[in-house]
């Protein structure tokens, strides 16, 4: 469905006549959206050759890029609704926002403070859809730049303290199932000894790292069905984090018994990398398995009406 203005209403700026409307232009004039297109290429271009061979390439976890591309695919998505949407700039906390982005730009990038910059990347955004299209843009594009949030690294004294007790726990319950079924399996601390083999349960294997990225997959997914209910969403955005614990356990599992039937060569090359496919394929389905639960649990908004 076409959403079209009657001529001349107040605030909405309309394409002039003869003129094609441009996928990219977000319903604005194609001059100033290429002028915005290039500014922010220019400023986030070179942050991220950094992530990917710059100084901050030892800093990164990995997914960071594929969260900037992912975020960005999320607006492409809404282009649509948001060029539809009638012009009402919010103009003054658009400048507060820009001037905000800003200062976290220069200051980051002068004094190499990356987090800084990342933050950047989200208020530019903001600050720009607020000038032009005002809130009602900002609230369509809102999940893509909250999105953005997952490719800021967590602080290393945040991970340090919140790693430990994670691995501990991921480590004892695959060692208590392991148990359960009969194996020669035993733990000190995050060493797993299983027959002849010791194993290290790494930030890697069960880290808090592996939660943020699998709690951003349940969020992107949540956001991508697209449920009515509130509470729906709500629900499956909470249980990620157990489920995300769940998957660990089953990546640990899965290295232990690659260890002992394979040999310690087996369990530390490609076998190790496939655990960690392993447990995102986990993941993905349990995700979709509750949401699946939780809507037959939970009343449809439509059969209440």
């Amino acid at each position: 469905m076409t959403v079209v203005s009657p001529p001349g209403r107040p605030g909405h700026s309309q394409p002039a006549p003869g003129v094609p409307s441009l996928w990219w232009t977000a319903g604005l004039d194609p001059a100033v959206a290429l002028v915005l297109a290039v500014g922010l290429l220019a400023l986030y271009v070179p942050m991220a050759w950094n992530w990917s061979h710059g100084a901050w390439a030892i800093e990164t976890q990995g997914h960071e890029l594929l969260v900037m591309a992912i975020s960005a695919w999320l607006i492409y998505r809404r282009r649509g609704e948001l060029a539809a949407i009638e012009s009402r700039p919010a103009t003054a906390v658009g400048g507060i926002v820009f001037v905000m982005a800003l200062a976290c730009y220069l200051v980051g990038r002068v004094h190499g403070v990356f987090r800084l910059e990342l933050l950047s990347l989200i208020l530019m955004p903001a600050a720009l859809v607020l000038s032009f299209k005002g809130w009602a843009g900002l609230r369509v594009i809102w999940f893509a730049l909250f999105f953005l949030l997952f490719a800021v690294p967590l602080p290393f004294s945040a991970v340090l303290a919140i790693t430990g007790p994670m691995k501990a726990a991921v480590s004892a319950v695959a060692v208590q199932l392991l148990q359960v079924v009969g194996y020669p399996v035993g733990r000190s601390g995050v060493i797993i000894t299983i027959g002849q083999y010791q194993l290290l349960v790494n930030e890697a294997c069960a880290g808090l790292q592996t939660m943020f990225v699998l709690e951003a997959m349940g969020l992107l997914y949540a956001s991508l069905m697209n449920h009515e209910s509130v509470l729906r969403n709500s629900l499956l955005a909470l249980l990620v984090v157990p489920i995300a614990f769940v998957a660990n356990v089953v990546r640990v599992i899965t290295l232990t018994l690659i260890t002992f039937h394979f040999g310690d060569a087996a369990g530390q090359g490609f076998l190790h990398g496939f655990a960690g496919i392993v447990l995102f394929m986990v993941a993905l389905a349990m995700v979709i398995a509750v949401d699946g639960l939780l809507g037959r649990l939970l009343p449809s908004s439509r059969g209440a009406a």
